[in-house]
């Protein structure tokens, strides 16, 4: 579409206690380091609120409002109520990302979705490896454990090594820029 910039969709994926966020809140700052600006969905099953109960932003949108934004000079939010919606949306939720802000999109979870991702297998979470879902839209699988894949694997606790892999397959998916 003209007018609209693609941020690159990448999602990290796995079994419940397998380690997506304790990998993403050591990845997170070793891309910024690398000068990528990243974000993230983060998907859960919880009945979640940002909100407080008590404050005005949250007795205002518990009145009633679809839509609220609370700002303030460090971070605004933006919380959308979708009672409605039968299931979430990931390209609907990217697209509320500021693509000016950011060169990738990380994604906590979504595995079933048609975006690239990387698996992340430990031996001890009491899956097999034929339970993994390797389908063409994995890139790699970060394991603790060497697995005969047809994708590169990544070493789960190799920080580092998972940051490179990002950063190649980020320079191998960027838009061009206009002329």
């Amino acid at each position: 579409m003209a007018g609209q910039t693609i941020i690159p969709l990448l999602a990290i994926a796995a079994w419940s206690g397998t380690g997506k966020t304790t990998l993403l809140k050591k990845l997170i700052p070793a891309l910024c380091a690398s000068g990528v600006r990243p974000g993230l969905i983060k998907h859960t099953h919880h009945n979640m609120d940002v909100d407080k109960p008590g404050k005005d932003s949250y007795e205002l949108r518990k009145a009633g409002a679809m839509q609220t934004l609370v700002a303030s000079q460090q971070r605004w939010a933006l919380m959308t109520e979708t009672p409605e919606e039968a299931e979430l949306d990931l390209a609907y939720l990217a697209n509320q990302m500021d693509a000016s802000k950011l060169d990738l999109v990380l994604v906590e979870g979504f595995k079933h979705e048609t975006v690239a991702k990387i698996l992340l297998f430990r031996q001890e979470c009491g899956h097999g490896v034929d339970e993994l879902a390797v389908d063409e839209h994995v890139i790699a699988i970060a394991s603790d454990v060497p697995l005969d894949v047809s994708v590169p694997v990544l070493d789960i606790n190799d920080i580092p090594q998972i940051a490179t892999f990002v950063l190649d397959w980020l320079k191998g998916n960027s838009s061009p820029s206009p002329e």
